[in-house]
C-alpha cells in the first residue's frame, strides 16, 4: 500500500483528514524570520556590488588599456558573489537542523587522565671554560642591569 502524504485529524476517523505542514511552509516561515533579514540584505547587497565589480572589470578589460589582469578579475568578482551566497545559504542551512545534542545523555563526562609529570633534562655541565662565553653573559648581565635601573 503506498505511503500518503494525507493524516488523519486527531483520534477519530470522523474528525476529518488534514494535510501536515509543508517542509517548503517551515523553511520559509525559518528563513523569513526577522532573526535573518539583516543578513540576507547584506548578502545581497554584497553579491550585487559583486556582480557590478565585475562588469566594471570587464568593461575595464575591453578597454584600449585593459589587460588579461583585469579579465581575470572580471571573471573572479561574480565567483565571490556566488560564494557570498552560497555561504549564507549554509548558514541557515546549520542553523535550521536541530543540535546534535540529546536530553537523554546526562552521564557526566568521564574524569581527565592525569597529567603526566614535567621532566626537566639536567643542565648541561661544561667542562672547559669559554672565556668568550663568560664576557657575553658578563655584558648581557649589564644590559639587564641597566634595564631595572630605568
Amino acid at each position: 500500500m503506498a505511503s500518503s502524504s494525507w493524516t488523519q485529524a486527531g483520534p477519530a476517523a470522523t474528525a476529518g483528514w488534514r494535510r501536515p505542514p509543508s517542509i517548503l511552509r517551515t523553511v520559509r516561515r525559518f528563513v523569513l524570520s526577522p532573526k535573518w533579514w539583516v543578513g540576507h540584505v547584506l548578502v545581497a547587497l554584497a553579491a550585487a556590488a559583486f556582480v557590478a565589480l565585475g562588469f566594471w572589470q570587464w568593461d575595464r578589460s575591453q578597454a584600449v588599456a585593459g589587460d588579461f589582469q583585469n579579465l581575470g578579475y572580471a571573471l573572479q568578482w561574480p565567483l565571490f558573489a556566488v560564494f557570498a551566497v552560497l555561504a549564507w545559504w549554509r548558514v541557515l542551512w546549520l542553523e535550521s537542523r536541530p543540535t546534535l545534542a540529546t536530553p537523554e545523555s546526562t552521564a557526566p563526562p568521564p574524569p581527565p587522565p592525569p597529567a603526566p609529570e614535567a621532566r626537566r633534562p639536567p643542565p648541561v655541565q661544561e667542562d672547559e671554560s669559554d672565556d668568550e662565553l663568560a664576557a657575553y653573559n658578563a655584558f648581557l648581565a649589564r644590559l639587564a642591569e641597566q634595564d631595572r635601573r630605568r
